[in-house]
């Protein structure tokens, strides 16, 4: 079995939106590249990232973040949603 973990972009931070909620949102930290560094030295290899400023309203607000995540982990495979258009 193969697990995915997944990165959930909100103002440059790393969130959880209760049932989709954006007024109901968990923040797990403020620095993705921390987040994404934890799950590399817990063995993943794929990692789902959500852009959900994207998702909601078009922006492209995480991308800044989202392109350093990449570059930063170039032996990662990032898969990316919310907001690509």
């Amino acid at each position: 079995m193969l697990l995915i973990p997944a990165i959930d972009l909100r103002g440059g931070r790393c969130v959880r939106l209760l049932q989709g909620r954006f007024d109901a949102e968990t923040v797990y930290g403020t620095d993705p590249r921390a987040i994404l560094e934890r799950y590399r030295a817990l063995g993943a290899r794929y990692v789902h990232v959500v852009d959900l400023d994207g998702a909601r309203d078009g922006s492209q607000g995480n991308h800044a973040s989202i392109a350093g995540l990449a570059g930063a982990f170039p032996d990662m495979q990032l898969q990316v949603g919310g907001g690509i258009r």
